[in-house]
């Protein structure tokens, strides 16, 4: 049995979903189950109840759960302190992120990491920002690049690398949207929210803010679409699909940025702060430590 089985049983047991699991793990909730399967006989016992509706840890589950969380933990340990003992850093680290903070971030960080630690491999893999907290809490990854939330957990240490404004964008093209936008600017007012077409990312910072700004404003907003990460929304809006909030960070490095404009509404909303993050109890690991160094000597801000 690996960490990997351990690290795929810990996030079912948190998850209680084979579909979610799976696109977390990169794998089909096929390979989910033979995993899990082998697991249990292993072991000897069955640790998840599982119907047509639920999933649901047995009582063995819930034990064996215990002793994954301490056998990824003394693990993590083991691999720094052997760390520790050697004068040149061996090892791999994994880093989750967005494909925009690879293209605007982890470029650098990774360039610094090659030049100050050759022998740490570190092995990076991308989706949705919003997924990096689970993901490091799940022991899935060793770090992340994330955006900061509102509500620290406790388990989590944060490293601010950038803070990035949040725009409200809408097609450039031609597109009866356009058409629609243009009618609203020129006479300079502002939008009927319930007749504008949205498109929300899934999950976030930027969908809970404009969620929040439009109820405050008592209006209950028009979703043409849901989909997962910021620069899929680029790409639906610049399709003249609808309107929508992401980050600038985002707009600056899509491909699609030329057919898109910044509306003039909705300016003052929060801006991300984009942050590395890890667990506290593996802060002090030498090829983690050496990550966060390195990312504090190529983004100023965070020092």
């Amino acid at each position: 049995m690996d960490t990997k089985t351990l690290q795929i049983f810990l996030h079912l047991a948190d998850s209680l979903h084979f579909g979610q699991t799976a696109t977390h793990c990169n794998l089909t909730p096929s390979a989910i189950s033979r995993q899990l399967q082998r697991l249990e006989a292993g072991i000897g016992h069955k640790l998840f109840e599982r119907n047509n509706r639920q999933v649901g840890l047995t009582p063995a589950g819930r034990h064996f759960q215990e002793y994954a969380h301490k056998a990824l933990s003394d693990w993590q340990q083991v691999r720094a302190d052997l760390n520790a003992s050697q004068t040149r850093l061996h090892g791999e680290v994994s880093l989750f992120g967005s494909v925009t903070a690879s293209y605007s971030m982890l470029t650098q960080i990774l360039s610094k990491m090659r030049e100050s630690c050759p022998g740490i491999e570190l092995k990076l893999r991308t989706g949705d920002q919003a997924d990096g907290v689970e993901r490091v809490l799940a022991s899935q990854d060793d770090s992340a690049i994330v955006a900061t939330p509102a509500i620290l957990p406790d388990k989590l240490a944060f490293l601010a690398l950038r803070t990035t404004p949040l725009r409200l964008i809408g097609p450039k093209t031609p597109s009866p949207l356009s058409q629609q936008i243009d009618q609203i600017i020129a006479q300079n007012s502002e939008p009927n929210w319930v007749e504008m077409p949205m498109v929300l990312a899934e999950r976030g910072l930027a969908r809970e803010q404009l969620l929040t700004r439009l109820s405050a404003l008592g209006e209950k907003p028009n979703i043409y679409a849901q989909v997962a990460g910021h620069e899929a929304v680029v790409s639906m809006v610049s399709l003249g699909f609808g309107v929508a909030v992401v980050p600038e960070l985002v707009i600056e490095h899509s491909p699609k940025r030329d057919t898109v404009r910044v509306l003039p509404w909705l300016t003052d909303l929060q801006p991300f702060t984009l942050s590395l993050c890890v667990l506290k109890a593996r802060i002090k690991d030498p090829l983690l430590q050496a990550l966060w160094d390195c990312a504090q000597l190529t983004h100023p801000q965070s020092l």
